[in-house]
């Protein structure tokens, strides 16, 4: 259903004009998504290389230029959204970026604690740390003396550091932690591959390593004792992967047992925590953002990701389609350049010197090469539509360089925005 051509979904369904071209497709109306105060989680995700990461702190940005407190948490261990922050580092608590200003016409947030127009937002960044989180919920969820020997044991040292899973399932763990603190709006920077919906998978994959049956293997060969102990250890060994094949013998049993033994009492809290966490996931309040690249190994993960949320009932609010070419002289087509440049190197110009022919017939190829550039970008992106016809995009221009400060990522919100 649309009004006066936006959709009441707040997408735009009028068709923009893009270097000559206009698109059929609905576009994404980015600010209404950040200014929207029933938006709390923003999610982006795509394959690497594609500027998922400077998408996620642009936004960010912007929303707390708009008026939110915002926290942005990367699962990406990748130091680029320090840098454009301005920030030395990142670590498990957020930390405050400076510099962040309030934007001319914003929206107005309500009055603040004097009675003014609205108070003005804020932007904090954060590097998920998997076994500093994991810490964390032991503490809170453990009493103390109960807390040191869980995290003094060697089983969950491994455990904490690197078991296949943990992150994911930290992941879920943070982003629940941050989602019950006062944040109008967090935004999610997920690893850059197709693994960056596993995360998705945490409760059910949780669920399988802490259920009875798992720790039932566990504990077992203490009861039963002797050579067959063993072999039935290892024939329980075989649902574990990673860092438990790097811990052998009677060691790792008796590092299991105390494990399981010390932490008995809180599996139940993870599992419903996962769940909680997950169906928040797929709350109203939730947007997953896909970002690509216009390539078509990129726009290829793009609709892995599209149908994978799709099946999973996430709601995906579009598809942000980044560095996309552009030129300033659309109607001048790859094929009429090359011809004009060819003539003017065949038989010069009467009103021009040697060199001004040859720059012009330089700028000509220059030129060609844009359009043909945009053409494959443009084709690339019509098949994807033509497949997703009811995924809003939003096309932001390439940028003549790569973004290291608040001002680049100011850039790209605009681009977000269809400012530019």
């Amino acid at each position: 259903m649309t009004t006066n051509g936006r959709a009441t979904d707040g997408t735009v369904t009028d068709g923009a004009v893009t270097d000559g071209v206009r698109s059929t497709g609905r576009r994404l109306a980015v600010d209404e998504l950040i200014d929207d105060p029933k938006t709390r989680i923003i999610v982006c995700c795509g394959s690497g290389g594609v500027g998922k990461t400077t998408t996620a702190a642009a936004l960010g940005l912007r929303a707390a230029e708009r008026g939110r407190k915002v926290v942005v948490l990367t699962i990406d261990p990748a130091r680029r959204l320090a840098q454009s922050m301005g920030l030395t580092e990142l670590d498990n608590t957020p930390r405050v970026v400076k510099g962040v200003t309030g934007m001319e016409g914003a929206p107005l947030r309500g009055p603040d604690e004097d009675g003014g127009g609205g108070r003005e937002g804020e932007l904090h960044a954060m590097m998920l740390d998997m076994k500093r989180t994991f810490d964390e919920v032991v503490l809170a969820h453990a009493e103390p003396g109960r807390a040191k020997a869980i995290m003094e044991n060697p089983f969950y040292q491994s455990l904490s550091a690197g078991f296949a899973g943990t992150q994911e399932y930290m992941a879920m763990e943070k982003l629940g932690q941050l989602r019950a603190e006062e944040w109008d709006l967090i935004v999610v920077d997920t690893p850059p591959s197709r693994s960056a919906l596993d995360f998705l998978d945490a409760p059910n994959r949780l669920g399988s390593f802490l259920d009875g049956r798992v720790i039932r293997i566990l504990t077992a060969p203490a009861k039963v004792g002797g050579r067959s102990a063993m072999r039935f250890l290892n024939a329980g060994m075989g649902l574990l992967t990673g860092t438990l094949g790097k811990i052998f013998g009677a060691q790792l049993l008796t590092d299991v047992q105390t494990f399981v033994s010390a932490m008995d009492s809180m599996f139940g809290g993870f599992r419903e925590r996962a769940d909680r966490t997950y169906q928040l996931l797929k709350a109203p309040g939730t947007a997953f953002l896909v970002v690509a690249a216009p390539e078509r190994d990129a726009l290829r993960e793009a609709a892995y990701f599209v149908d994978r949320l799709a099946a999973d009932r996430m709601p995906l609010a579009g598809l942000v389609l980044n560095r996309v070419h552009g030129t300033g002289a659309p109607q001048l087509t790859a094929e009429r350049a090359l011809a004009a440049a060819e003539a003017l190197e065949e038989n010069g110009s009467e009103h021009a010197s040697p060199a001004a022919e040859v720059l012009a017939a330089g700028l000509l190829r220059l030129h060609a090469e844009r359009m043909q550039i945009v053409g494959r970008e443009r084709r690339t992106r019509d098949r994807f539509v033509s497949v997703y016809p009811d995924v809003p995009i939003v096309e932001v221009p390439a940028l003549p360089g790569d973004v290291h400060d608040l001002d680049g990522l100011r850039a790209i919100g605009d681009r977000l925005n269809g400012a530019v």
